[in-house]
């Protein structure tokens, strides 16, 4: 393969990490602005649930098919079809007049979202070579990350000075220039060998995470009526046949074979108990914070700032010891410390101060989340052999999206007057078993020969 200049690779960088975080960061920004959507859209809690996850349940259902998608077709054509199609979508989430609408457009920015969060790292890794692609992918991450601290900013200050819709408006330019820099820049690649495109699978899981995500959502409305347990059961035939059709099918898109690794399997028990505590979590804490505290979406925002930062300056530094040491510890105490963060919210209350009340939990939690996040990454890659790990990295991360989708649709269980105690021990609960499935399930250090092939 011809090398791209240093400059046009630094455009394919620039170009896939905007994008990735245009599509990742949605789902989180959309948490500030739930207060003011309510207020101007006259909606309740279930309907909040649902502008949420309608975006998780096509991002988490769809984002290995958009992968497989990018492999067959091309990755620069699919990736760039998905900047177009997600800022379509924003376009229509500003102007939506309803929440139906609104909730229209998040599933299918959820559907485009999927066609861009894998092809990023399928493109750095098809435009940098092998000695390059580390020290790329690193700077993707960095970058990444700055996007991430930098997201209460933008958002808080475009909630107080341009309402909720603004939020989805500034997805719009930012698209503009990922597809310029990448339709100038990125090289078209596509996989040689034969491909099928996993369609049956797709739609089985998506039947089966939409209807358990209807349930959950609707059940207590609907006082558990025959249509909603209907549903339900429907989506759990739609699950166990997805299983059995990953595991016949010649191309399917979750090889089941991966989590015979006892590593494997453990890292990703672990993702979905502790990426559910922290989506369900963040989701309710930010309209707690500005429902019953007073906070205006900037302070909101700002309050969980030390979680980004902590995420940015550390992850580095605790991922290197992971490598060194084993990622048991980390995996172990990591979520332990962050079920404490999460646990001391429960006693927070309207005269509580940031310093006394909201503060020392944060710290908590993103000091548990740093200890985690990096030494979860590597686990899984180290946990199969070096031609899966891109796979490997698709299911992880499909499974982060989809325990948030789950965790989410269950806030709503007990009623609204009771969602957010019973959010704060759900998550503390969910954060505290993930400790405790790394410590039983994760060995204390990397497989010799796996360690081996990582230094190759």
């Amino acid at each position: 393969m011809k090398l791209l200049s240093f400059t046009k690779q630094t455009l394919v960088l620039w170009a896939v990490t905007l994008g990735s975080s245009i599509a990742i960061l949605d789902g989180s920004i959309v948490n500030l602005a739930l207060p003011a959507i309510e207020k101007d859209l006259q909606v309740g809690f279930s309907t909040l649930q649902w502008i949420t996850d309608a975006y998780l349940l096509s991002l988490s259902a769809l984002i290995l098919l958009g992968g497989s998608l990018g492999d067959i077709f091309g990755r620069k054509k699919v990736y760039l079809v998905g900047v177009v199609g997600f800022a379509s979508m924003s376009l229509l989430c500003a102007i939506a007049p309803n929440a139906e609408l609104l909730i229209l457009a998040r599933a299918l920015q959820g559907v485009f979202g999927a066609l861009m969060v894998p092809g990023a790292l399928s493109i750095i890794n098809t435009t940098f070579i092998t000695t390059q692609r580390g020290r790329a992918i690193g700077q993707w991450t960095a970058w990444s990350g700055i996007a991430v601290v930098a997201a209460p900013f933008i958002a808080g200050a475009l909630l107080d000075t341009g309402g909720w819709r603004w939020i989805f408006l500034i997805n719009i330019p930012l698209a503009v220039i990922c597809f310029y820099l990448g339709f100038i820049a990125i090289k078209e690649t596509k996989d040689m060998r034969r491909r099928h495109i996993d369609a049956i699978g797709a739609v089985l899981v998506t039947l089966a995470l939409g209807g358990i995500t209807y349930g959950l959502i609707e059940g207590p409305i609907q006082q558990w009526s025959l249509t909603v347990l209907g549903v339900l059961a429907l989506a759990l035939v739609c699950g166990l046949l997805f299983v059995l059709r990953e595991r016949k099918t010649h191309d399917p898109m979750v090889p089941f074979s991966l989590f015979a690794s006892r590593d494997f399997l453990g890292a990703n028990v672990m993702t979905f108990l502790m990426y559910g505590a922290l989506g369900g979590f963040t989701f309710v804490l930010s309209i707690h914070l500005q429902t019953a505290l007073h906070y205006t979406p900037f302070q909101a925002g700002l309050s969980l700032l030390p979680v980004s930062i902590f995420l940015l300056a550390f992850s580095g530094k605790v991922g290197a010891l992971a490598t060194k040491y084993g990622p048991r510890f980390f995996l172990t105490v990591g979520p332990i410390i962050a079920a404490v963060g999460i646990a001391l919210f429960y006693f927070i209350h309207p005269d509580s101060s940031y310093i006394t009340g909201i503060l020392p939990g944060i710290l908590l939690f993103s000091v548990g989340l740093t200890l985690l996040v990096a030494p979860l990454t590597t686990t899984v890659m180290l946990s199969v052999e070096d031609k899966a790990s891109g796979t490997a990295s698709g299911v992880n991360n499909a499974l982060s999206r989809a325990a948030g989708l789950v965790v989410i649709a269950l806030l709503g269980l007990f009623g609204a007057d009771q969602v957010y105690p019973f959010a704060i021990v759900l998550c503390a609960v969910l954060a505290l078993l993930g400790g405790i499935v790394s410590f039983v399930l994760i060995q204390k250090q990397p497989r010799p020969a796996t360690v081996e092939n990582a230094r190759k």
